[in-house]
């Protein structure tokens, strides 16, 4: 049935219930995991243009400390799925992507990588306040990969 899932986090806990959902699932179906984090890309505009403008020294050494704290983030929360996937013994990819859309790189990945089904949490960091959040909506929308959505 499905042989690569494709499993994307934003490090919440409904995220990391989802991993172990996830991977429970991938071992049963004797399927590998593909974990993905985005990255937020930063665009003009953003809060460190207000502290220090990209166009200055001061400004540039505050970009390259910020994006280096996102990759120790991304790096912790990929672990989750990392260690999840190998104490249940499935065969597991993971990496991170910056990108300005989650919900666009999840579903680029889940075509590039190959992955049959994606699955993820129904709400995300910013929690429950709706049916389903933003990014799980718009992967809903627009993946022609199936998609299970994983509710707590």
């Amino acid at each position: 049935m499905y042989k690569n899932i494709l499993l994307p986090t934003d490090g919440s806990e409904l995220s990391e219930e989802a991993i172990k959902s996830g991977v429970a699932l991938a071992k049963l179906l004797n399927a590998k995991v593909t974990g993905l984090y985005v990255i937020p890309k930063p665009t003009s505009g953003d809060i460190w243009d207000v502290w220090a403008p990209e166009n200055t020294e001061e400004g540039r050494m505050f970009r390259t400390k910020f994006e280096a704290s996102f990759e120790c983030v991304a790096t912790r929360y990929i672990s989750v799925i990392e260690n999840a996937a190998k104490e249940a013994g499935v065969p597991c990819e993971c990496f991170y992507v910056k990108s300005e859309s989650p919900s666009e790189e999840i579903i680029k990945t889940a075509v590039e990588k190959g992955c049959d089904l994606i699955f993820m949490a129904s709400h995300g960091k910013r929690g429950i306040g709706a049916i389903l959040g933003s990014v799980t909506t718009k992967v809903l929308m627009s993946s022609n990969v199936p998609v299970l959505v994983h509710r707590v």
